[in-house]
């Protein structure tokens, strides 16, 4: 199975563990502001995700040798984001976040830039390929090196094309009209959601996921440097904006001594300041990685080898 075919499995299945895991309504009542969510409807995906990716993990190295494929930290790093995930959406912040914004940027980042990068760099994707049955994946495979789906799948993560699809997302959705309506209607509130952990997961695969060896790879430092400027500046709106963007926070104050315009103000230094320090600490990583690489330079590359 082509590493086409693997990713699209994966990619498939990851988003539609954050579409379905989001739900969650935004009227709750006084009383119920600290209630842990037990939908089954979020509970469920996010037990099968973790059920499948233990279950490939074990059959791949039974199969290849233990750290082979998949390496021994990067279970811990799939672990990571999937209890970041079920922080966010299964915790009391889940409900709290439906009256206090701050609280709602603190759902916000942690599946962005919490829970993203480190299932990107958790590689489900060989994981739950490899939990599937040998003749289920033959067919999978077979269908994923559909031209089509290939051409789809280079298309949604090519480096400008992700990049900017998260961008879109998290401005557009901060949009007061856009955000109030993702308050009101659960519909449009599991849209919001779903939008931010796709486009996210799709953005990090776009910086964590190429070959550190790739001479493309040193760009993915000018994607991560972008999108900190772009959601500091979002963040830097919301902090020193005049007055308060949502009506719907505007009883907020009484419950947790805070006004609308201190509860937005806090918001915005969440996503300006924790934010920007998690892309500062991707863009140290993926700095190690390309001066660990070997040489690739056309100089090198055209140095001939010389029998010993």
């Amino acid at each position: 199975m082509g590493p086409v075919a693997v990713r699209a499995i994966g990619a498939a299945a990851l988003l539609a563990l954050s579409a379905s895991a989001v739900a969650h309504t935004g009227e709750e009542a006084a009383g119920a502001t600290w209630r842990w969510s037990a939908e089954p409807w979020v509970l469920v995906p996010l037990a099968l995700s973790a059920l499948l990716y233990g279950t490939g993990l074990a059959r791949l190295w039974r199969r290849a040798g233990a750290g082979r494929g998949i390496r021994p930290w990067q279970p811990a790093a799939f672990a990571a984001g999937w209890l970041a995930l079920a922080a966010a959406l299964v915790t009391p912040l889940d409900a709290l976040g439906s009256r206090l914004f701050a609280a709602h940027m603190v759902q916000h980042e942690l599946l962005m830039v919490v829970a993203a990068p480190l299932l990107v760099l958790g590689r489900p994707l060989g994981a739950w390929t490899w939990a599937l049955a040998p003749s289920h994946r033959r067919r999978v495979g077979a269908a994923t090196r559909w031209r089509w789906l290939a051409a789809a799948w280079g298309g949604i993560t090519r480096p400008v094309t992700a990049w900017m699809l998260h961008a879109i997302a998290l401005w557009a959705w901060h949009v007061p009209v856009l955000f109030e309506a993702a308050l009101r209607h659960e519909a449009v509130h599991i849209l919001q959601h779903t939008t931010f952990l796709g486009t996210a997961l799709l953005f990090w695969w776009a910086v964590l996921g190429g070959d550190p060896r790739s001479p493309r790879g040193g760009f993915a430092l000018a994607y991560l440097f972008a999108t900190m400027m772009h959601t500091g500046a979002l963040g830097a709106l919301l902090t020193f904006a005049p007055t308060a963007w949502y009506p719907a926070y505007e009883q907020a104050g009484g419950a947790f001594g805070l006004t609308p315009l201190e509860d937005q103000q806090l918001g915005g230094l969440i996503m300006w300041v924790p934010g920007g320090i998690a892309y500062v600490i991707a863009g140290l990583a993926l700095v190690g990685r390309l001066l660990a690489r070997p040489d690739v330079s056309p100089a090198s590359a055209a140095r001939p080898v010389l029998p010993r």
